[in-house]
């Protein structure tokens, strides 16, 4: 074996130095170096040998490899600058032609505006949690208070995949995070929902933020707290902010939140329907019925849920007037951002 190693780093150096072209030196890589080439046809041959012999061997061929590894590198290097300098010497490349330069990509606005609602949610003890994208009727729906049937599923366009659903909305994570550990709980759930529905403010997949927070004694108005702060961080300090009584299956008060308008400054515009207010997101405190589905007592722990489209507060942020925008990949659009 080692005169065979021998005997091909001499065919080597013959032949290293008759290479003229990168292609030459690519048959000379594959015959050396390929699958098929003497370094793996060695390897396969030193399986026969007896074991207190392997090691030598496996060492001079590893050597070889090595050897034969730097050579064709720096032959290559060699080939490709005299091929540079052929092509300056015979005018076929202008050397005074401005480089091209490596375009800078940015990050998405949607994903910009989630990464600031979970940091301020972060900065208020809240940790992120995630989930299946692919749910169950039951944690969808059942779990938090709509059983089958109930006009609430009406609200939402639901993809069924079989006997599952593409989730319409975050808030299963936190039945998940509810049955994994006991409270107290201050969590948000973001990331992509779906429901069918196509429009210049609806697109069948979006993305949601949800947060739960469960302890004892809360109250709405550490909910009302909560949302202050979230959302005068979020859209400045002298936003103004009204709550209105509303209604969802899995919270009880229930409230819309709205601010005022961001475009006509509470004056009253096409965007916010002449009212002076934007719907921004619902809150509302637990309902009894779904820490019955989690096992929590509910005459021991109170809690508070909140949802927002991130969609919905970029398009506010940045003065967007079409969701789609944000999905039809336009650099020019991008680049704005």
């Amino acid at each position: 074996m080692i005169e065979k190693l021998q005997q091909h780093q001499e065919n080597f150096d013959l032949l290293i130095t008759k290479v003229s072209s990168l292609q030459e030196l690519k048959q000379v890589r594959s015959d050396f170096l390929g699958k098929k080439g003497c370094v793996s046809l060695m390897l396969i041959e030193m399986r026969t040998l007896p074991n207190d012999q392997k090691p030598q061997i496996g060492k001079h061929i590893n050597k070889f490899k090595q050897n034969v590894t730097a050579l064709i590198q720096e032959k290559a290097q060699a080939l490709e600058h005299k091929s540079d300098q052929t092509l300056v010497s015979n005018n076929e490349f202008d050397t005074t032609l401005p480089g091209r330069g490596g375009a800078s990509g940015s990050t998405h606005p949607v994903t910009q505006v989630m990464d600031e609602v979970i940091s301020i949610f972060f900065s208020l003890g809240f940790s992120v949690e995630e989930g299946p994208e692919i749910e169950t009727d039951f944690y969808n729906f059942e779990s938090l208070n709509i059983p089958k049937n109930h006009p609430a599923r009406d609200m939402q366009d639901t993809f069924y995949i079989g006997e599952n659903v593409l989730r319409t909305h975050t808030s299963p994570v936190q039945i998940h995070a509810m049955e994994k550990q006991e409270p107290p709980i201050r969590i948000i759930a973001p990331g992509r929902v779906f429901r069918c529905d196509s429009d210049v403010s609806h697109t069948p997949m979006f993305h949601q933020i949800e947060g739960l927070m469960v302890d004892k004694n809360l109250s709405f108005g550490d909910l009302k707290g909560t949302m202050d702060i979230f959302l005068q961080e979020f859209f400045g300090q002298h936003t103004k902010i009204r709550f209105r009584p509303s209604f969802f299956p899995f919270t009880c008060p229930s409230a819309e939140v709205d601010i005022e308008c961001v475009i006509c400054s509470g004056q009253g515009c096409r965007v916010c329907s002449k009212t002076g207010w934007l719907e921004i997101l619902g809150c509302g405190m637990v309902d009894p019925a779904v820490f019955k589905s989690v096992n929590y007592d509910s005459e021991k722990w109170s809690g508070f849920a909140f949802g927002l489209g991130i969609e919905r507060i970029t398009m506010l942020k940045y003065k967007i007037n079409d969701i789609r925008l944000f999905f039809e990949n336009d650099l020019r659009f991008l680049k704005q951002f």
